[in-house]
């Protein structure tokens, strides 16, 4: 069984669009996929749809149920902040310590292949003293990073790879996600990170579905 865990140089980076794309693309080889969203905020319970835990199900091919919702992401909160501010709005603290068993049980029944997307970026706080960060590091699962491509995103990329390689973590493949409407070449990008880096760089097209399967085809065959 192999099991990775998705994140990011920040939130709204593409990494549910990619955790989903890369689940289709493993089913389409043969692979039985499990896929995990444990915390998430900014889901409305009285519309669900869309929301990033029913794309994964989605993705999966399985129902939307009460059930396999609380499977996959059991931590949700409604308003779209930091997991922290969200779940102190709720009065509802999220303890480090119980997403990481959540998970590991979670690893200790998949089937093939195990994605877990955390929330928002790197260094997003879980509550008052831990981040997704701390959460990587107590599951040490090799990396799937996604980056953008918009001005300034290299930066943010390699100041959220140094601290993941700080704690000890292995990048197993970086996805550069194309923002829309960015003066910077989604090329130009993936080639200057490329020099920093020594993981797979993979490239994902805006609105370029076909291009964009080939991809994570490619990426299904690195896993």
């Amino acid at each position: 069984m192999a099991a990775y865990f998705v994140t990011g140089s920040s939130t709204d980076i593409g990494k549910t669009f990619v955790t989903a794309g890369l689940i289709r693309a493993l089913r389409a080889r043969g692979r039985a996929v499990a896929a995990l969203k444990p915390v998430v905020s900014g889901f409305d319970p009285a519309a669900p749809e869309g929301s990033d835990p029913v794309v994964l199900l989605e993705a999966l091919g399985r129902p939307l149920t009460a059930e396999t919702l609380q499977k996959i992401a059991p931590w949700r909160f409604r308003a779209p902040l930091s997991p922290d501010m969200a779940s102190e709005l709720e009065q509802r603290e999220i303890h480090l310590a119980e997403v990481a068993s959540f998970c590991q049980a979670a690893l200790a029944g998949a089937p093939d292949v195990l994605l877990i997307e955390g929330a928002g970026g790197v260094m997003v706080p879980l509550n008052g003293r831990e981040t997704t960060l701390d959460l990587m590091a107590a599951l040490n699962l090799p990396l799937i990073f996604v980056a953008g491509s918009y001005l300034g995103a290299i930066s943010h990329a390699l100041t959220g790879l140094e601290a993941v390689r700080a704690r000890g973590l292995q990048v197993r493949s970086i996805v550069v996600n194309e923002t829309p409407g960015s003066t910077v070449r989604l090329e130009a990008t993936g080639e200057t990170l490329s020099r920093f880096v020594a993981a797979p760089l993979l490239a994902l097209r805006f609105n370029d579905p076909s291009a964009n399967e080939a991809t994570f085809a490619a990426l299904a065959a690195q896993l």
